[in-house]
């Protein structure tokens, strides 16, 4: 391949980008024995591991903790009311991504994979270049090349994000004492995780969501459950409200506009409206790679750009921004570079979790999305309420419902097409679910199966049972 100089190294695949699907697409070719660099300009891991998945789900883990003293007299547990040491869980956050990252780095040099640091560009003739970082100027070519620079959270006007007062995610997952109080803007999988997460520790929370609804794309039985823990919890929930600005209080912390004059004070700001593709660093010059109006890398199924050999994956283009989805993207790339006839992301039946309390876990058709697609269906749900596991370990709240299509013949639910869970551990429990959808399985089949008991997921069994026109339990 032409267009490096005498000194660029030449591998099989160049990766800019070293999050989930930069190195996904690196351990998956480098086991397959292909020669790989990944150019990244911060920490192997991406968002995911340092200010995103893994921090995040460390806090509510704590959060977690502390539900659980603090409900430990239920048990017969006679414990001190819990105190919060916030330095101590940011301490051990920060010792599991640690120790997560040094894993990681250890898999690529097992694999082979060469790291080279600084900031990624792709020019004419897949030469990418590398600047800015500890590896100085360098200059490599690839058979192929990969684009996986991943996300940023969005920001919004009026709203300039300084770390103290108003904050993202990436300053949330670092900040050194939770505030008394603050507002979530944005009520979607991330906003509810950080309104659930500091609720539980203290604060007073205020979420504000400018559609009718949270957590958009989930079932409305769902987010029913969620809304009505998040109130005996303290949390208010305004949505269908438009934020306006902020006004600086001079002692400390802001006053919040939103709605019709409505506004609230508040310690801080956490701005939660999702996050944008990290594209415009990507050079691209020379190249025939194509970048949309909101800034992503527009690809095939098989994740091609225009420019021959050159692929794109995760964050960058515009698909389920789910570090899961950029390892799949990557494995669908490195299979197609080896020729291997690789299936594509089936993008409506990807798993969703969200680690808010409840847990919330998905995949597949709503009952809503399931009738706009003109699908004649039948749903199912059990509450967690009637199942033993829940009750004994103290975790009533929630349900599982089944969507699947209407059997015409009986009457009765022929294929599933939705999975929809809210309660305890249920990001745990969607295998199963998950399975069922994409294998195109019937209730009849599923039904089948044996749930062992007492568990939590025999719930799901038993809202498939139910679909056959006889269940156990209702």
């Amino acid at each position: 391949m032409s267009g490096g100089g005498p000194t660029a190294e030449h591998f099989d695949i160049v990766i800019i980008g070293g999050g989930p699907g930069g190195y996904a697409a690196a351990l998956y070719g480098g086991a397959a024995n292909l020669k790989i660099a990944i150019v990244e300009m911060d920490k192997v891991g991406g968002t995911c591991l340092h200010r995103g998945c893994i921090p995040a789900k460390e806090l509510l883990e704590t959060a977690s903790v502390y539900r659980t003293v603090a409900g430990a007299k239920e048990f017969g547990v006679l414990a001190d009311q819990p105190g919060l040491d916030f330095s101590a869980t940011m301490q051990r956050k920060q010792k599991v991504v640690d120790q997560l990252w040094k894993g990681l780095q250890g898999l690529l040099k097992q694999r082979k994979v060469v790291t080279y640091s600084g900031t990624g560009t792709l020019h004419a003739g897949h030469l990418v270049r590398v600047a800015g970082g500890e590896s100085g100027e360098v200059e490599l070519t690839g058979d192929t090349v990969i684009l996986a620079s991943g996300s940023v959270p969005r920001t919004i006007p009026g709203f300039d994000v300084d770390g103290t007062t108003v904050v993202t995610s990436d300053e949330l997952l670092s900040i050194e004492k939770l505030p008394s109080s603050a507002v979530v803007i944005g009520g979607g999988a991330i906003g509810c995780e950080f309104a659930s997460m500091m609720a539980d520790l203290g604060t007073q929370v205020t979420v504000l969501e400018a559609l009718p609804k949270i957590l958009p794309g989930c079932d409305d039985d769902v987010t029913q459950v969620v809304l009505k823990s998040f109130k005996k919890r303290g949390i208010e929930v305004r949505a269908g409200v438009k934020v306006t600005g902020h006004t600086p209080d001079p002692d400390g912390g802001t006053s919040v506009e939103f709605g019709d004059g409505e506004s609230v004070k508040v310690d801080l700001v956490v701005v939660s409206v999702g996050r944008r593709p990290l594209s415009e660093n990507l050079g691209l010059d020379g190249t025939s790679v194509e970048v949309d109006q909101r800034g992503f890398v527009v690809v095939d199924e098989f994740c091609r750009t225009a420019e021959g050999g050159v692929y794109a994956i995760g964050d960058v283009i515009a698909t389920p921004q789910l570090a899961h989805v950029g390892f799949a993207e990557g494995i669908v790339v490195i299979k197609d570079v080896l020729g291997e006839d690789p299936v594509p992301v089936d993008y409506g039946r990807v798993p969703w979790c969200i680690y808010c309390h409840p847990e919330v876990a998905f995949a597949g058709h709503s009952e809503a999305s399931a009738k706009e697609a003109g699908l004649d269906i039948v749903t199912s749900k059990h509450r967690f309420v009637g199942n033993g596991r829940a009750l004994i370990v103290g975790e009533p709240d929630g349900l599982v419902k089944i969507i699947a299509v209407r059997d015409p013949g009986s009457g009765h639910g022929g294929q599933i097409v939705g999975v929809h869970m809210v309660g305890p551990w249920v990001t745990e429990q969607l295998g199963q679910g998950y399975l069922a959808l994409n294998w195109e399985a019937t209730v009849a089949e599923v039904a089948h199966f044996i749930q062992p008991h007492p568990t939590m997921s025999e719930l799901f069994g038993e809202s498939v049972m139910a679909l056959t026109g006889r269940g156990l339990h209702g």
